[in-house]
């Protein structure tokens, strides 16, 4: 890959700089944005089986973490309000402690098959109320908490970056094996990996076990 040096004076400095690159927005793009959901935005999100969310922390730090249970995990409390349960992962917590800094977030969801996608912006707040985590419980297991977002916008979005990309054209699938495991890149970029294949085999097993063990 050749090098490329980002010179300064290319740079784009203001946003008239930024509008004279492009051509005007078409007006369906700004009018097709609402402050609370439409009945196709709640049956997208109802269809919808993963969603990303976007955050900020009080220092600027961003975050963009995937969310994925069955389709109409996301509940729909009124035309202006998510409930996002927070199934078990990894304990960063990252956007849940970007949100206690900074409640802005962005959300994006996204349906297998279908090319558009639904854009959501709000303010979050964490909530252990019991009643509404007990509607979110699976196999008996509720979460910790929920993320609930007061929709301040919601849009529906075009399908060029999936079309674009095949996104979900199962003629441009790639061949998972030709990247190693999840662990295997982590400690190739951490402490190292272990020579051993059946070392490595025995922890890329030990992985799948605490992932049926930890889903819910």
């Amino acid at each position: 890959m050749s090098r490329i040096d980002v010179k300064p004076e290319f740079m784009v400095q203001d946003v008239a700089a930024l509008r004279r690159l492009y051509e005007p927005v078409h007006a369906l793009a700004v009018t097709k944005q609402r402050s609370t959901l439409g009945p196709h935005a709640e049956a997208f999100i109802r269809r919808s089986p993963f969603l990303c969310i976007g955050t900020q922390g009080a220092e600027g730090r961003a975050d963009f973490s995937p969310r994925g249970d069955a389709p109409g995990f996301v509940q729909i409390l009124d035309a202006g309000t998510l409930a996002i349960p927070d199934r078990p992962g990894n304990n960063r917590l990252d956007t849940l402690e970007n949100i206690m800094a900074n409640p802005v977030v962005g959300l994006l969801f996204m349906i297998p098959g279908y090319d558009e996608t639904l854009r959501a912006n709000g303010r979050a707040r964490l909530s252990t109320q019991p009643d509404l985590l007990d509607t979110m419980a699976v196999d008996g297991r509720r979460p910790r908490l929920a993320i609930v977002v007061e929709i301040d916008e919601v849009f529906l979005h075009c399908a060029k970056a999936f079309r674009r990309s095949h996104l979900w054209d199962p003629a441009h699938r790639q061949d998972r094996s030709e990247m190693p495991s999840l662990i295997k890149m982590i400690l190739d970029d951490t402490t190292g990996a272990p020579s051993d294949q059946a070392v490595m085999s025995k922890m890329d097993d030990d992985l799948e076990t605490a992932y049926r063990q930890t889903l819910y």
